[in-house]
């Protein structure tokens, strides 16, 4: 017989709706229709909370709490959509654009980039920033994956889907602050991986196109990360997914 889960009640921007104590205020905001966008989240993967995206503001609190991150309480109020959350949100983004080379013309993932539409949702017409316009050499070594870092924004997605779902523990960050940077198997290129076993999640889940596959020209690439929430959800059902499900 399935546990009957506890709900208490929460109102989002002032609307009052039903939400599972156990749930977090991303989650019960993507269940129940309400947007809050993100970047580094993704359903099936830990919590992350490093891109600050999705900080939401309850009630009183002067503080801004990522919606990932936080539990819902009982009677919680949370506002999604305030100035100083939209202004916050703008910033953010126009700081991912200045730090590395994104340029959405001669992107394989323009058009399917969540980068590019969180720039279009808060608003981002130009980058208050100067630009830092690092030198950061393009991976091409895999023989069936690229990996461009110019476009990478440390959301750690391929970190985690990598060690979590696939097992294998390829990626990782690497150096602090503006040093930092994604790396495969501690510094070796990519294609010299003995640990990458070709599985493709990681390219999936990117949410630019620092990821993507060989031979892919502007605005191809396809990402799904859809696939791996289905891939979780079947782990943690105990199901076996057929692979043309995850397709």
């Amino acid at each position: 017989m399935r546990e009957q889960r506890t709900t208490v009640d929460v109102t989002f921007d002032g609307v009052e709706y039903e939400a599972f104590a156990d749930e977090t205020v991303m989650h019960a905001a993507r269940r129940l229709g309400v947007p809050i966008p993100s970047l580094c989240y993704l359903e099936g993967l830990s919590v992350w909370g490093g891109c600050r995206m999705c900080v939401v503001q309850v009630a009183e609190d002067h503080r801004l709490r990522p919606a990932c991150a936080t539990t819902v309480a009982p009677d919680m109020e949370i506002k999604t959509r305030t100035p100083q959350l939209r202004a916050h949100r703008k910033a953010l983004t126009e700081l991912l654009f200045a730090e590395g080379n994104h340029v959405c013309a001669v992107c394989v993932s323009n058009g399917n980039c969540e980068l590019q539409d969180v720039a279009v949702e808060t608003g981002m017409d130009h980058v208050r920033f100067d630009y830092q316009a690092p030198r950061r050499e393009v991976d091409a070594s895999h023989p069936k994956y690229v990996f461009d870092p110019n476009r990478c924004i440390l959301c750690t997605r391929c970190v985690r889907v990598c060690d979590e779902i696939e097992g294998a523990r390829v990626w990782d960050i690497a150096y602090r602050g503006a040093q930092a940077e994604l790396v495969s198997e501690l510094g070796k290129p990519w294609g010299e991986s003995q640990s990458c076993t070709w599985c493709g999640k990681c390219v999936v889940v990117c949410p630019t196109g620092a990821l993507a596959y060989q031979g892919t020209a502007v605005g191809e690439m396809e990402h799904d990360a859809g696939m791996i929430v289905r891939l979780a959800s079947a782990r943690q059902r105990g199901e076996w997914l057929d692979p043309a499900e995850m397709r």
